[in-house]
């Protein structure tokens, strides 16, 4: 599916071990219902870190990023503004995700993209 928006932003982070039972529950039945109630937010899809290989230069190569968070959460937004809005602030302390899950997450970063080309809306 293509990209709608211009703006991509990434919300990355490890849990601690034998907490990822909730932090997943808590993240799909919640967190993102939550979330895709923001005005602004058009999708949101999560994965998880798998070990890459692939070729570069006709050489195989298993690339290794160290302390690479596990999880990431890929938001695709209208605008930066979305991040700040009320709704925002009011989405992400909301359910269970901020007493149950947040306190118990680490290695988080957070990271805001702008789409570049011509195939970008509003051009």
């Amino acid at each position: 599916m293509p990209f709608q928006t211009k703006y991509l932003f990434a919300a990355a982070m490890d849990v601690e071990p034998g907490r990822e039972q909730v932090f997943n529950e808590v993240y799909d039945t919640e967190h993102i219902p939550m979330l895709m109630g923001v005005p602004g937010v058009v999708s949101v899809a999560r994965f998880k870190t798998q070990e890459l290989t692939m070729i570069i230069g006709g050489e195989r190569r298993t690339i290794v990023v160290p302390n690479e968070p596990g999880y990431t959460a890929l938001y695709e937004i209208e605008s930066p503004a979305v991040l700040t809005s009320d709704a925002w602030a009011k989405a992400v302390d909301r359910g269970r995700w901020p007493g149950e899950v947040r306190p118990y997450t680490k290695n988080r970063r957070h990271v805001l993209w702008q789409r570049l080309g011509t195939g970008s809306p509003g051009k």
